[in-house]
Parts: C-alpha cells; structure tokens; sequence
C-alpha cells in the first residue's frame, strides 16, 4: 500500500510539473530524496511516466495534429513548416543527449544541482521577462529557422537536472521574440518527440532491469504514467490561462523558494 502511495505522489509530481518552467524532473528528484526513495530505483520510472504528461498533449491538441496531418498530405506550406520547425527543434537534443549521456545521468541523483538549477532558472525568468525583445512571431509555423535552430540549442540546457525542458524552451523562445502563448505551445509540441527520444532510450537501456524486478515494474510504471497524464490534462489548460494573463514571472519565484528551501535542506541533513 505504501509504494501505491508512491507511486501515485510521483505521478502527480509529474503531471503538475512536466510543461511548467519548473523542471518535472528536478521535482520527481527532490521528491524521491525527500521520502527516501532509492534513487536507482526508481530512475527508470521517473523518465518513463513523462510519457503520460506527453500523451495529455496529444489528446489536448488532436485538432491541432489532425490538421497538421492533413495538411501535410495537401502539401500545406503552414502544415510543413509546423513540422519542420518541432523536428529541428529536437535535433541538438538528440545529438548532443546521445554523445553526452553518461554525463547527463551522473547528474541525476545529485539533488544539490536541482536545488541551485532551480534558484538560478527562477532569476534568469525574471530577466527575460524584463529584457526580452517584443513578441511579434505568433505561431509555431511562423517562427523563422533560426530561431527554432536556436530553441532547439537551449533546450539542450535542460540536460543540467533542475533547469527545466520547458523552461529552457519557453525562455528561449520569448528572448527571441515569440510571443508568450506560442512559446509555450511550441515547447508542448516540442515535448513529443524530446521525450519519447528520452524515454526509449532509457526503456532500451534498461529493458534487463524491467523484467529482473530489480527496479520498480511494469504495472507501477502503468500507474505512474496514467496518475502523470490525468493531471497533466488538468495542469495544461491551467497554465495556459496563466501564462496568457499574468506571464511566467509567478513560477520565477515559485523556483527561488522552492530551490531555496531544498537547498537549505540539503544542506542541514
């Protein structure tokens, strides 16, 4: 029962946190330190329920894939350049996230680097939303292939656990001028294939440990992902509303606390 618990609060975790500039797996870190969760554990499981959260995305924008999908087999210009903006987007992830993996994943048991990600990521908000340039680009097909190409290198930040994928990707977009809403969306979209990148990789990498048992299994993974995609559903329109009436600056200082208080934790322990 109490590992039902577990799951349920991580799952949770993630639905709340994956598409908020707040960093879902920084949280789902901090979270398995905080409850004493073995951390190798339950690695395979944090990665993997982000899938859930994606799939949210999915069935929140079908309209939107299905014209898109429609209009590629029109050879739909708008529809083109819709896909060929998320594509590139994800390409430095992709490459730099395989060269660099090792790296990436001795970072993710260090709760000392979400802590201070977070405070500094909650800064760096605050000063694009005071300097950045005015948002003139609305819609993810018109934003122009350099500035995707330079979304797509920010988003790589993310790999330092704590800064936040969507974070890096939302930040980037508004400093080059895309405006709030659509920044969020493009980073939505750009999700789908970041995290599935992510996740096989990790199932692929991990496939022994499934099966041995040694880790967390397949049905709390189950449970896990549907918990990450019933909340997501209900985060996203949320943060969408947000966003558009007040911007990003409420999650700036939301990270500073929390980093704040985690590190001084951390620190005490």
């Amino acid at each position: 029962m109490n590992e039902i618990i577990n799951i349920i609060l991580l799952g949770i975790v993630e639905g709340v946190t994956e598409f908020l500039p707040v960093s879902s797996t920084g949280h789902l870190i901090l979270a398995t330190k905080l409850l004493g969760y073995d951390a190798a554990r339950w690695e395979v499981f944090n990665i993997v329920i982000q899938l859930g959260a994606i799939l949210a995305i999915v069935v929140l924008y079908w309209r939107t894939f299905w014209a898109v999908g429609m209009g590629l087999l029109r050879r739909d210009p708008v529809s083109i350049r819709f896909v060929r903006n998320v594509l590139v987007a994800f390409i430095p992830a992709a490459v730099i996230g395989l060269a660099i993996h090792k790296q990436i994943e001795a970072l993710l048991g260090n709760a000392e680097v979400v802590s201070i990600a977070l405070i500094v990521g909650g800064f760096a908000i605050i000063a694009v939303e005071r300097f950045a340039p005015k948002s003139n680009i609305v819609g993810v097909a018109d934003i122009p292939l350099p500035k995707v190409i330079g979304i797509g290198f920010l988003q790589c930040l993310a790999m330092v656990p704590g800064v936040s994928r969507s974070g890096a990707t939302i930040l980037g977009a508004l400093a080059l001028g895309v405006e709030r809403r659509t920044a969020a969306e493009f980073s939505f979209f750009l999700a789908i294939p970041t995290m599935l990148g992510a996740t096989t990789l990790e199932l692929v990498k991990n496939r022994h440990e499934l099966v041995s048992g040694h880790g967390v299994g397949l049905a709390a993974i189950a449970l896990g992902f549907a918990v990450a995609f019933v909340v997501a559903l209900i985060v996203v329109k949320a943060f969408v509303g947000i966003v558009t009436r007040f911007g990003f600056i409420p999650f700036a200082w939301y990270r500073i606390v929390a980093g704040s208080i985690a590190l001084a934790w951390l620190l005490s322990i």
